[in-house]
């Protein structure tokens, strides 16, 4: 399993509605992310708007494109886009890029 950490910018006046949306996500987006090989997925969410992404996946690459193809991404990903400062992919899915992860206590 490959631990893998990204982050993003949300806006700081969507901050609010942000919180509030990942309080009720879709049960379907949910079931997707775990056909996926999404596992132990958290974000983290400071004041200023920076984004902590987090979970464990045998290949993100794989996990990434899986969601791709899954209707109710493409519409999550539709809602959520708004949220985004400047996103370097199409989306914010397409934009997530793992950071090197230089130390782990184990």
């Amino acid at each position: 399993m490959r631990r893998v950490c990204f982050v993003l910018q949300v806006k700081r006046d969507r901050l609010v509605e942000y919180r509030i949306r990942h309080r009720a996500v879709w049960p379907e987006m949910l079931a997707a992310l775990s056909r996926h090989g999404w596992r132990n997925y958290s974000l983290f969410l400071r004041d200023d708007g920076l984004l902590v992404g987090y979970c464990e996946t045998p290949d993100f690459s794989q996990a990434v494109a899986g969601m791709q193809d899954e209707e109710v991404n493409a519409r999550w990903q539709r809602e959520m886009g708004g949220f985004f400062e400047s996103l370097p992919g199409a989306a914010a899915d397409t934009s997530m890029r793992p950071l090197e992860e230089v130390f782990h206590l184990e």
